[in-house]
């Protein structure tokens, strides 16, 4: 294994650090309490290509691979502004369009994509099914050459500033096990019979959640993604992306918080030494330290293995557990060396909370990963 960081990586992270850092964490905190989506940090980062890098040239992408968009997401957060939309957009349905979609799809989409114009955001979370897909229930029904799509999705980000909605929705039943067939369709926000109703949560994100209510909502043929009751290839393909792009942010988010609190308990003064020097403060922090870089280590691992076309799903979810878990210690870390201070709005400490606390629960929760790897490493017997 090469662990070296080639010049083209390291100009990534180097330009994007400046890009993101000349708005600065104050930027994000701003946006983050007000609800305010970060609008012009995306489009300073679309505008030098980071925004579309993982697609495909032809349609002006970047060419790279999921391993360089891990690195805008990381990077993004490591200057103390991650960026949801970027696992959503770029990762799950920008991947998704670029294997699957038609070429007419891929001609209208991933443009705007790449250029940063627009976004795709995802549906597939519904408010009875959870994290169990097969039990999905907002359905799409044939009605002549168009489909009829009726239902609830739950938790939608981002729904505000997307061009098209790509919703996963069932359009048959396995007649062996009972499990819904799926498909996916690319749906426009304004489409008749749609309703999008803002989703209140107390976490302070710049991306809105919203409810999303399905009442015979006509789409085209031609809004079908690849190929009927082929939904669940579909999706897989576009998690493991999502859980890797999130686990890089939640990398990022580990960066700046031990950043931020190196540098107070340097400075800070109590009891005659900088607090530092105190192994209450230094350990907590030494020990984040360490689970951040080895969360690091995974997440590269796992965007090599989706890179390279090798199976990805145990490193993907094993660097989106590791990685979320170590961000929420790091920030608790730095919260606490902060003292009162680590509440204050000037050090823009708890937004970043929010943005962990909520990647330790999604895409997937935390014990749905030990589920898989109890199952799937371990060869353990499945409780459902």
């Amino acid at each position: 294994m090469d662990f070296a960081e080639y010049p083209d990586r390291a100009a990534i992270r180097d330009t994007v650090a400046a890009i993101t850092r000349s708005f600065g964490s104050s930027y994000y905190s701003a946006h983050a309490e007000g609800r305010i989506a970060t609008d012009e940090l995306w489009a300073a980062l679309a505008k030098q290509g980071f925004v579309g890098i993982n697609l495909p040239e032809r349609f002006g992408g970047g060419g790279a691979g999921l391993a360089e968009l891990a690195l805008v997401c990381e990077e993004t957060a490591a200057q103390g502004c991650p960026m949801l939309l970027l696992l959503v957009s770029s990762a799950i349905s920008g991947e998704v369009i670029a294997r699957y979609g038609s070429e007419a799809q891929q001609q209208t989409w991933l443009p705007q994509l790449a250029s940063g114009e627009t976004r795709i955001v995802f549906a597939i979370t519904e408010p009875d099914a959870g994290s169990n897909t097969h039990q999905l229930s907002t359905t799409a029904v044939r009605d002549g050459e168009e489909w009829l799509l009726s239902g609830t999705k739950y938790y939608i980000s981002g729904v505000d500033g997307a061009g098209a909605i790509l919703v996963v929705a069932r359009t048959g039943t396995d007649a062996q096990t009972g499990h819904g067939l799926l498909s996916l369709f690319l749906v426009p926000p304004d489409a008749p019979g749609l309703t999008a109703q803002p989703l209140p949560v107390a976490a302070a994100l710049p991306e809105q959640q919203f409810t999303l209510f399905f009442d015979g909502v006509r789409v085209g043929a031609d809004q079908l993604v690849g190929d009927e009751n082929d939904g669940f290839t579909q999706v897989f393909h576009g998690l493991n992306p999502e859980r890797i792009t999130g686990a890089a942010i939640c990398v990022g988010i580990g960066r700046y918080a031990l950043a931020r609190a190196s540098a107070y308990a340097r400075e800070r003064d109590v009891w005659g030494v900088p607090i530092g020097a105190h192994q209450g403060v230094s350990h907590p922090l030494a020990k984040a330290a360490i689970e951040v870089e080895l969360a690091a280590l995974m997440t590269a691992k796992a965007a090599w293995l989706h890179d390279h076309g090798q199976p990805a799903g145990e490193a993907s979810n094993m660097a989106k557990y590791a990685a979320a878990e170590a961000a929420l210690a790091a920030v608790d870390a730095a919260i606490q060396t902060h003292g009162g201070n680590g509440l204050s709005a000037e050090y823009g400490l708890v937004p970043l909370w929010s943005v962990a606390r909520l990647l330790r629960i999604a895409p997937v929760n935390r014990e749905m990963i030990l589920n898989y790897v109890a199952g799937h490493t371990l060869g353990l017997p499945r409780s459902y």
